[in-house]
């Protein structure tokens, strides 16, 4: 006799938020390959201040891979990051190894329900909002909710890591 599977369906991003019972919102939108900017487009898709959607990007710190998560209308600081997690060095992560060890692909990118847990950083202008938006695994879907619950469920640290 088979098992019923009790898998949940969706990306892994709203697996991981529905089996935490935390309270999201997911938004989605017809992607534009031709997009410029990932985070930019899914901001206007939204109709949401860019301060509002943040980017999930992956870096290289003294050799080991680490998630910031800063706002899509800014770039990431990468002395700041190192400096957040006690590092001396960071650089942009390779994009193959970044989609490999998130599972993820790039524009996809989504700081909850990585294939592996990363130490995460989320710039710390995330707490001036009420919620924020964050990739929920695909080009196209994002997923809303309160900062304090992102930082949570990523065990994140909160730290000033972008820059205008």
């Amino acid at each position: 006799m088979a098992k019923k599977s009790k898998k949940s369906v969706g990306t892994p991003a709203t697996v991981a938020l529905t089996e935490a019972g935390v309270a999201f919102t997911t938004h989605s939108y017809t992607h534009d390959p031709a997009a410029a900017s990932y985070g930019e487009e899914a901001a206007e898709a939204l109709g949401v201040a860019p301060e509002q959607v943040f980017k999930t990007l992956l870096a290289d710190v003294d050799g080991t891979l680490t998630v910031a998560v800063v706002p899509v209308s800014g770039s990431l600081d990468l002395k700041a990051l190192a400096a957040a997690v006690g590092g001396k060095r960071a650089a942009m992560a390779d994009p193959a190894a970044a989609e490999r060890t998130t599972g993820y692909v790039r524009g996809g990118i989504s700081p909850l329900g990585q294939r592996k847990r990363l130490r995460t950083v989320v710039d710390a202008s995330a707490e001036e909002r009420e919620t924020v938006c964050v990739s929920a695994g695909r080009r196209g879907l994002e997923v809303e909710l309160a900062p304090a619950d992102l930082v949570a469920l990523t065990g994140a640290l909160l730290a000033p890591i972008a820059r205008p």
